[in-house]
């Protein structure tokens, strides 16, 4: 059977989308072009491939075991035409980024605007989420992600500070109507403001001093998502709500005008900065190639 690549890759689109219009603008194609496209396949292969609603798109237990196989299979293709970018006086084409939110607020900021100027025919499309994701079933190049979970099998090259420290912070309005904490134990009698991640329980607070390290259950009124009800947490820590911990860099803005007022500083964890990785085993396109070799130019 000969299925046109371009229905192939448009079922793709809409199935990791939800929906044809979202499908439209991750692509640049018409809505109306996608449905045309994935209808003709379904056609073809004689079987439904998305349950469609008013209101959403989902794949059919026939189209999610397709989409299975064909994002790693489409990546592949799009990897050996690729080939090609090494005859052209400067890389062109799409890189797909897969980044913890946390990432696009602190470390590609200080990169983006150079790449994109020193490579003007790459196109960078950044995906931000928390959960860890297979980068190729996702349709990605690479992602960035801390050293505890890294895969054995990834390639991981330091991107963005080295260093990091975790804050705790609460406006000056709090802290002087409930005290100033000396030990992180004196949190469990304060409003902490907690997060926590979609994967897992609402983690501890660590703190470490001279070789002691604390770990506190803090309660509080206010429990976010990390990351993307982040603000909402630092909006209320200024606002005298509690005590908030977050990347030091994050607050950093709020300490250096005094909204915020920092909390057990000498408690801080530090821990290593992120990195960019990217399967080891098969070949790396031109454009993650050209985005590694810029983020390790200036630590060469």
């Amino acid at each position: 059977m000969k299925v046109d690549l371009g229905d192939l890759n448009a079922f793709v689109t809409v199935a990791r989308a939800r929906g044809f219009r979202d499908g439209a603008r991750a692509s640049g194609a018409s809505a109306s072009g996608l449905s045309e496209a994935v209808s003709r396949l379904e056609a073809q292969l004689g079987v439904r491939l998305l349950h469609r609603t008013t209101r959403s798109v989902a794949p059919t237990e026939a189209g999610q075991r397709l989409l299975e196989r064909l994002g790693p299979a489409l990546t592949e293709v799009e990897t050996a035409l690729d080939v090609v970018n090494s005859f052209r006086d400067r890389p062109a084409g799409t890189l797909r980024l897969n980044v913890p939110i946390s990432a696009v607020r602190l470390v590609l900021p200080a990169i983006v605007p150079g790449f994109l100027a020193a490579y003007p025919d790459i196109e960078l499309e950044v995906t931000a989420e928390d959960t860890f994701v297979d980068v190729l079933a996702a349709g990605c190049d690479a992602g960035i992600r801390y050293g505890e979970r890294l895969e054995q099998d990834m390639i991981a090259v330091p991107i963005g500070p080295r260093v990091q420290r975790f804050a705790t912070a609460a406006s000056p309005a709090y802290l002087d109507r409930h005290g100033r904490p000396d030990h992180p134990r004196d949190l469990l009698t304060h409003a902490c403001l907690r997060g926590r991640f979609s994967y897992g329980p609402t983690p501890l607070w660590e703190f470490e001093r001279e070789g002691e390290t604390v770990h506190v259950d803090p309660k509080g009124p206010l429990l976010i998502s990390m990351g993307t009800a982040t603000d909402l947490a630092i909006d209320a820590a200024i606002a005298g709500t509690g005590i908030i911990m977050l990347f030091e860099d994050w607050l950093r803005p709020h300490l250096d005008s005094g909204a915020l007022e920092p909390v057990l500083e000498p408690w801080w964890l530090s821990f290593p900065g992120p990195f960019l990785y990217y399967p080891g085993h098969r070949l790396v396109p031109a454009p993650l190639r050209a985005f590694i070799d810029f983020i390790k130019e200036p630590m060469e």
